[in-house]
């Protein structure tokens, strides 16, 4: 019978007083007291064996919190018990690095008995794991560890004055001109090395492209300089036809409307130049096209691969450009990346 008594309720009527409460599987039935006010709010209270009593008497479950937060050298310190452990552990997180999903990860790999860990707002909302620490460490929250709940309530942290931020920002850009003056020869001479190493290497890559490069320009230079000829000796053959049918063969009166319509034929093949191409025809825009044209059917025969040519040009390119700023004191030591964007 002892052992199904589990809780009770205590009232605050006066002793002396009759209750009419019978105990019914270790919880009470409720009653009333005769001439006696109704009763305050009750608490709940366990029961536990007393050598000095020889009997059961009544303890607290209301335990306090075992999360406490303080502040270390800026950064906030977790302690909190491990339920299976029994000790406590103290977890340092970066608040504006760490989420809530990473710190219950970290509860949980230091104590592999926990099951359930999550974070509840006040009010019983979850907390999103995605939540930065610095948002949640913002009000007060409860930390559930398997079926235990913490309530937990973050210091507030002192805020720094206009003046003592702006001094620690004098000290940070002390430090690092300092830093810059102490190592900035040794990172220079490390950085010219290996833009020297750079330059080795993409040299070696290029060569044997720039040799098959060479012979396919020389190729299309020739096969373009050909066609120039050829079209000058179609013009002076023309030229000369034109001639010879007009003094010896026929007159001009017959000649004259052939020379017209050869010259509106001509007319009619530049329009469709520019139609297909959108450019003039110019002689050496013509020339330029006609070289590439070449060019490319020769790469692809010989398999040039003129996308990798041109990448390792402009790398080449880039290496040269930042070596070049590096060996001049005075000029700005920053990436080429950083002075295009700024021009």
């Amino acid at each position: 019978m002892l052992a199904a008594l589990g809780r009770a309720v205590r009232s605050g009527c006066p002793p002396g007083r009759r209750h009419s409460s019978v105990l019914l599987g270790g919880r009470a039935a409720r009653g009333r007291w005769d001439d006696c006010p109704p009763p305050a709010a009750p608490q709940v209270l366990r029961w536990r064996y007393g050598e000095a009593w020889r009997g059961w008497t009544p303890y607290s479950t209301l335990v306090p919190s075992d999360v406490t937060i303080n502040y270390r050298h800026g950064l906030p310190v977790i302690t909190l018990m491990l339920p299976t452990r029994r000790e406590r552990c103290q977890f340092t997180v970066k608040p504006a690095l760490t989420t809530v999903a990473a710190f219950l990860q970290d509860v949980q790999r230091e104590d592999k008995g926990i099951e359930r860990v999550e974070v509840f707002t006040t009010d019983g909302s979850k907390v999103s794991d995605a939540t930065l620490m610095e948002v949640l460490l913002m009000n007060d929250f409860k930390l559930v560890i398997n079926n235990t709940a913490y309530s937990v309530s973050p210091p507030v942290k002192e805020k720094l004055s206009s003046e003592h931020a702006t001094e620690m920002e004098d000290i940070k850009s002390l430090v690092h001109r300092l830093f810059v003056a102490l190592h900035l020869e040794d990172h220079q001479i490390r950085k010219e090395r290996e833009l020297l190493q750079k330059l080795d290497h993409l040299k070696e890559e290029l060569l044997p492209l720039e040799q098959m490069k060479a012979r396919i320009m020389d190729s299309a230079d020739a096969k373009t300089s050909r066609l120039l000829w050829i079209g000058l000796a179609l013009m002076s053959t023309q030229g000369g036809a034109l001639a010879w049918l007009t003094w010896w063969v026929y007159s001009w009166d017959i000649m004259e409307p052939v020379t017209y319509f050869i010259t509106y034929g001509s007319a009619m093949a530049f329009y469709a130049y520019f139609v297909l191409t959108k450019q003039d025809y110019i002689y050496t825009d013509a020339k330029d096209r006609q070289f590439l044209h070449y060019f490319y059917k020769k790469s692809k025969k010989q398999h040039f691969n003129v996308e990798r040519y041109n990448k390792l040009k402009g790398d080449l390119a880039k290496a040269e450009e930042s070596l070049r700023r590096l060996r001049q004191p005075l000029h700005l030591r920053l990436p080429i990346e950083e002075i295009s964007d700024k021009d």
